[in-house]
């Protein structure tokens, strides 16, 4: 799956899904949704597609596309992965269509962790908040539990050179 939040000063996009597959209640998160036949290796291009059919954003409208968080959890049996960007908008007058996926809300950053979310968005836009934004490092986040509460691991994904000797 991909994700994007898009920021408007201090409001950020996101979209309430009402009967989604993967919850039995009514959820806000980024814009965004699951890969198609030829993605697969292209989160950039799915993240486009989606925000296009969802929110008819454009890729021109924004400043600061950037891949931030890929996530890995399990549920129900399946390994799930997320690739989560953020991204400003910059034509600030943009309407907002009908989104047969959800309601599309302008919600104020004050506000946002009020809503009811998913662990993994929750946690990324806190870590996004206190350190994310303020850095260029895309971040490995890990689900997990401990004593049967949902936690997030968080690890900065880094460039290595090695040689293996096998």
């Amino acid at each position: 799956m991909t994700s994007v939040y898009i920021f408007n000063g201090d409001e950020v996009l996101l979209i309430k899904r009402v009967g989604s597959e993967l919850f039995a209640k009514p959820v806000w998160c980024g814009i965004g949704g699951h890969f198609e036949e030829g993605e697969l290796n292209r989160p950039y291009d799915c993240c486009l597609r989606e925000l296009y059919e969802e929110a008819n954003i454009q890729k021109d409208d924004l400043d600061f596309f950037a891949l931030k968080y890929i996530t890995i959890r399990r549920k129900n049996g399946e390994i799930r992965q997320q690739y989560i960007f953020f991204a400003e908008l910059k034509n600030k007058n943009i309407i907002l269509p009908y989104c047969e996926e959800g309601e599309l809300c302008w919600i104020k950053t004050d506000v946002i962790f009020s809503l009811p979310m998913s662990v993994t968005n929750d946690k990324c836009l806190d870590h996004y908040f206190s350190i994310g934004r303020y850095d260029e490092v895309v971040y490995n986040a890990a689900v997990c539990t401990e004593n049967n509460v949902p936690r997030v691991k968080f690890t900065a994904l880094e460039e290595f050179d090695a040689e293996y000797n096998i």
